[in-house]
């Protein structure tokens, strides 16, 4: 017959003890919860006064995030040892156990503690925050969450990306302090130069002057330069500094705007065309080359020459074939 006294005993002395520990843990966790975040954004704001409010709001959710996840690792092994210290458990023992299977795991777990080392850095530099867009071990994104152990970005095509910090190399910062629009636009060969970037620097400055985009725009988009003479046009090289994360929306709507003045102006846009060149002498007009290529005599009436229809070659007079594509002369 089971002797109930003992574990009434046992319940009330040790099984009271650990509901209160277990109560304080979650006490404790819950407290942190609400004062940590807090209290680092305070400290951050401290440290990072020439940063904008959202730049700081953006650190201190991330570092939040990064140590109260240190911090649930903390209070669950606190809980834990005290709860194997009311049961008579020896902890010595334990944590040489521990320590042993530490060891064999760690040759195990390199990549791990590679990971966890560079996420440590990642947040301590601040390098990129929750909230940023950046591009990470080549893949370009919006971070959503950051971690001693993985990143994760959302690109795009909304396809989510779970990056190993030890896997970054080199991280890219879209939207540090301030973003920029820096794009090209081309116009053709024929184009006015002087009137184009008149204009450009005017469409720019409108836009920065909008109501509905002011407060996105830090700079006004101008025209830096000529930077390239292309194949099909001349490209001119556009800059402005606008909000993080903000250069997108800019230059879509700079790009819209510049499309309808150049309509207005009568400045092209060119687009890939080639011209076909038949042998023909080009400073001849269109109706020069017309009549050469049907095959009558060349300017002057000279006598004795043929040009071929086909090719444009000159041939004469009393050949039926042109020796230059075979086509038959006269046709």
């Amino acid at each position: 017959m089971i002797e109930w006294d003992p574990i009434k005993d046992w319940l009330v002395d040790h099984g009271t003890r650990i509901g209160v520990i277990l109560v304080l843990g979650f006490v404790l966790w819950f407290a942190l919860r609400k004062l940590l975040p807090p209290a680092v954004r305070v400290t951050l704001g401290r440290s990072m006064s020439e940063e904008s409010e959202e730049a700081i709001l953006k650190t201190a959710k991330t570092l939040a995030s990064t140590l109260m996840w240190v911090v649930r690792l903390l209070i669950l092994a606190m809980v834990m040892f005290m709860i194997l210290s009311e049961l008579d458990v020896p902890i010595a023992p334990v944590l040489a156990g521990f320590g042993i299977a530490g060891i064999a795991v760690g040759f195990g777990a390199q990549y791990l503690i590679r990971d966890l080392i560079a996420g440590i850095f990642v947040v301590l530099e601040n390098q990129y925050r929750v909230g940023d867009v950046a591009r990470i071990a080549d893949i370009a994104g919006f971070v959503e969450e950051i971690n001693l152990r993985k990143t994760v970005l959302r690109d795009l095509d909304g396809i989510v990306h779970h990056i190993p910090n030890g896997e970054i190399r080199v991280a890219s910062n879209f939207t540090r302090k301030f973003s920029r629009v820096n794009f090209n636009i081309s116009v053709a060969y024929g184009t006015d130069l002087d009137h184009a970037m008149d204009v450009i620097n005017r469409v720019g400055k409108e836009l920065a002057e909008d109501e509905a985009w002011r407060e996105l725009i830090l700079t006004p988009p101008q025209v830096l330069r000529v930077d390239n003479l292309g194949d099909s046009g001349i490209d001119i090289k556009v800059l402005g500094d606008v909000k993080p994360i903000q250069q997108w929306a800019v230059m879509g709507e700079l790009r819209l705007r510049l499309k309808r003045v150049f309509d207005e102006e009568g400045i092209e846009i060119p687009w890939p065309h080639m011209k076909v060149y038949f042998g023909e002498d080009l400073r001849l007009s269109a109706e020069e080359r017309f009549t050469r290529r049907a095959g009558s005599t060349g300017p002057g009436g000279e006598a004795g020459k043929i040009f071929c229809g086909q090719c444009g070659r000159e041939s004469r007079s009393d050949y039926k074939f042109c020796p230059g594509c075979g086509a038959k002369l006269g046709d």
